[in-house]
């Protein structure tokens, strides 16, 4: 059996260590110190953005966004459909309701004209969203001109769940600074990686300066422990901040090698009239190559990721849409489709490819001799 070959997996560039030990060295193990606040102002930096609050996770980073936005019991929330669940799981955590918004063909992410439709049902229905949240799908940033012209008319907030798109860039703006409020994730799989970890943006330094406080245990400011508020353990540790320093070193090497993943991709299955790539739209950071196979194909998703996975290498399904959640049948959603839904469509015909930046040529052609095979 061949070396496993992931979809996604931690790649280190050597300079992680550096970070670690100085936080060894001085005994900053906790979740505060030097490399929280370096790579706080790394990712400013690197992305143009004014403030930067360093947490456990993405997810803590969005739930926090929506706690700083105001949101809670019996408020409704606009999210995209296509995308994983904890771009909405923490809606729930404030008891607050999702209405779900399809995709389309052109950046698979939210489609201005399904986000119109709902606002427009929201107006009769005399109960307008507290926000709106956008995912930038497999590091893909949406159409955000025409989402935050409508957002705007409306005078409702986005949040941008920019979770895998760190690197990516809409019209020479970074993804996560498009919206009022961006999260960005370093899970393992992501582009850069603490191993866990996210990270709350904003142009607005009193959302950031009240996500610590919420972080912290919101610890009010007193001579002893006076809490006024629910407060949550979600700063990120001096430790893993040392890895995400490290690896910000590297970020557009990665791009580069994510992008040549695509590329060699494209060209491998050009042949094949039954496979197209995901469209590329404004600067993806190409973090995950998918493709798609056409309607009327013998051919489907699990086929090819069960002949992948014979061969030791990783493959998955697009994400199945979370208007097709259990968890989430009651919840309204909005498509311009009129049977189905792009989500949906795309869904039941798409595949992750193996994206990993550890590949070598020779693993990416061994997956598209595989895949064509097929064919």
């Amino acid at each position: 059996m061949r070396e496993r070959i992931f979809l996604a997996s931690p790649h280190m560039c050597g300079e992680e260590m550096k970070y670690i030990q100085e936080a060894f060295d001085t005994n900053w193990i906790a979740p505060l110190g030097a490399n929280v606040n370096g790579f706080e102002k790394e990712i400013m930096d690197y992305t143009g953005v004014e403030n930067a609050t360093a947490l456990s996770s993405g997810t803590a980073a969005l739930h926090l966004a929506i706690k700083c936005l105001g949101i809670s019991d019996g408020d409704v929330v606009f999210c995209q459909a296509l995308t994983f669940s904890a771009s909405c799981n923490p809606i729930l955590y404030e008891r607050a309701t999702p209405v779900f918004i399809d995709s389309d063909y052109k950046t698979w992410n939210m489609c201005p004209e399904a986000l119109q439709k709902a606002f427009d049902d929201a107006e009769k229905c005399g109960k307008m969203p507290k926000a709106v949240i956008v995912a930038n799908l497999y590091g893909q940033s949406a159409d955000y001109d025409s989402i935050l012209e409508i957002c705007n008319k409306y005078n409702v907030p986005v949040i941008e769940d920019a979770a895998e798109s760190l690197g990516a860039k809409y019209k020479g703006k970074s993804t996560g600074t498009l919206g009022e409020i961006g999260i960005f994730s370093f899970n393992g799989n992501k582009i850069i990686t603490t191993s866990g970890g996210g990270m709350m943006v904003s142009n607005n330094a009193k959302h950031n300066d009240k996500a610590l406080f919420w972080a912290t245990q919101a610890r009010d400011k007193a001579p002893y422990y006076l809490h006024s508020e629910v407060g949550y353990n979600y700063r990120m540790s001096n430790i893993v901040a040392g890895i995400g320093r490290g690896q910000l070193t590297v970020l557009d090497k990665r791009v580069e090698q994510k992008k040549h993943i695509y590329d060699s991709y494209k060209e491998g299955f050009k042949d094949i009239d039954a496979l197209e790539m995901m469209p590329v739209y404004e600067e993806p950071n190409y973090w995950l190559s998918v493709m798609t196979i056409k309607e009327g194909s013998n051919i489907k998703p699990a086929d090819i990721i069960d002949a992948l996975a014979k061969e030791n290498i990783e493959a998955r399904y697009v994400w199945n849409p979370m208007n097709n959640q259990p968890i989430f049948k009651d919840c309204k959603f909005f498509t311009t489709k009129e049977e189905g839904s792009v989500g949906g469509d795309l869904f039941n015909r798409g595949v992750c490819l193996p994206s990993d930046t550890k590949m070598s040529d020779e693993d990416i052609a061994s997956v598209i001799e595989i895949v064509k095979s097929l064919f």
